[in-house]
């Protein structure tokens, strides 16, 4: 009897931040306008460079434009939740298209 480990050796790993680009923003797309969303998913951060966002800003320029009032304001869902509705950044996105 073999004690031996064996691995699995094809390359899953490699498509692995392909397949979570394609289904964060696929996310944002198939989310109702009531939804919220966090920070974290609307822009691109230095953690994470391989994910795309559909905002193409960093967090600090959102916050910018939110205390500038020209993003809309999140909503305090608890004490430590802060999130974005969903259909308010579509129709700023949309604003920002056409201008």
């Amino acid at each position: 009897m073999s004690n031996k480990i064996t691995t699995h050796t094809t390359p899953i790993a490699s498509s692995i931040p392909a397949q979570k680009a394609t289904i964060h923003q696929s996310i944002f797309d198939a989310l109702p306008n009531s939804a919220f969303i966090r920070e974290a998913q609307l822009v691109q951060s230095p953690k994470r460079p391989d994910t795309p966002a559909p905002l193409p800003f960093s967090a600090p320029t959102l916050w910018r434009k939110v205390k500038a009032g020209t993003f809309p304001k999140p909503t305090k869902l608890s004490q430590r939740v802060t999130a974005f509705n969903v259909g308010e950044v579509r129709a700023w996105m949309l604003a920002q298209a056409t201008v």
